[in-house]
């Protein structure tokens, strides 16, 4: 799902690309992927963009609609699989993955979701409280003061896995970054957010700030104002999100995983828990007892596997 970081690069393609920019036409490839029904997405048509803003992660559009004096917002959710491309030119479109189409002057934006279960959305809404409604509350990290950082994630108690991904206390964090967070703050993914210190949450804070902002500026690199085509939680620059059994960049160890859900938790083992593995809840409710505690144990189980 694109993050923080991957919806700054959409913003910033966006921005140079339909701000100012009239929206001539929206034509919908499969019509579940629109959510709202008043205003139609036909009012859109024939409006200016006037403003881009990111809720969370999902992607605004401002227009200004004189004829009302109010303004509409179509609000994009990417959700998993959904994805935006440009075309400059009257080129094919993407074939059974295409959603929508946003027809420019000088250009086709186009909503994709490659994936069988369609989850990716588009909303359309008159005025700024009806926008509001998509904010889940979370803290914006990246413009925040300890303090307000700190009483958001100790507000409840949570495992900070939980706590960073949750729009209801920081905004814009999923389970990529997350993984690198917890990594760089050197904190296990199961640690309770009221177990911290103040300098660990000191910290916790800092590599929230120095991960998103990182990436960021990485991102805009590769990109060099390009449209970004390749939006994807798992990067080769990564520590340890998507690198399970690879080496930690750090101590050299191997990244560990734990599955839950729909989602996994990468981490390393010596750098974030003190050497501990922590508990797959599907793993270990098979092997009870016999699920090793430590990497050593773990190394030992493979070798008398090994050997048979």
């Amino acid at each position: 799902m694109p993050e923080l970081p991957d919806i700054q690069l959409y913003l910033d393609a966006l921005d140079s690309r339909v701000v100012g920019q009239r929206l001539e036409s929206v034509r919908l490839k499969s019509p579940f992927v629109l959510r709202s029904v008043d205003p139609p997405i036909s009012a859109i048509e024939g409006l200016t963009v006037r403003a881009l803003r990111r809720i969370g992660k999902r992607i605004v559009l401002g227009f200004a609609d004189a004829g009302r004096g109010e303004d509409l917002f179509l609000v994009v959710h990417l959700m998993i699989a959904g994805r935006f491309q440009w075309k400059e030119d009257a080129g094919r479109s993407p074939g059974k993955i295409l959603l929508a189409e946003f027809q420019f002057a000088h250009g086709r934006l186009l909503m994709t979701e490659a994936a069988s279960r369609k989850r990716a959305s588009i909303h359309v809404v008159r005025g700024e409280p009806a926008l509001c409604a998509f904010d889940r509350g979370g803290l914006e990290v990246l413009g925040s003061s300890f303090d307000d950082f700190r009483a958001a994630l100790t507000r409840e108690n949570h495992t900070l896995k939980r706590a960073l991904t949750d729009p209801r206390i920081l905004s814009g964090i999923g389970n990529a970054y997350s993984d690198e967070i917890l990594h760089r703050a050197k904190q296990s993914p199961f640690r309770q957010t009221r177990r911290l210190d103040s300098e660990e949450l000191h910290v916790l804070h800092a590599a929230v700030k120095g991960v998103l902002d990182a990436w960021i500026v990485l991102l805009r690199d590769q990109a060099k104002g390009a449209w970004p085509k390749k939006v994807t939680a798992f990067r080769s620059e990564m520590a340890v999100h998507g690198k399970y059994g690879e080496p930690c960049p750090v101590c050299g160890d191997p990244v560990q995983r734990i599955l839950y859900a729909e989602n996994e938790a990468n981490y390393c083992a010596t750098c974030q828990t003190g050497g501990k593995l922590l508990a797959d809840r599907v793993l270990s409710k098979l092997l009870k007892d016999d699920w090793p505690k430590t990497l050593d144990e773990l190394e030992e189980r493979r070798d008398r596997l090994r050997k048979g």
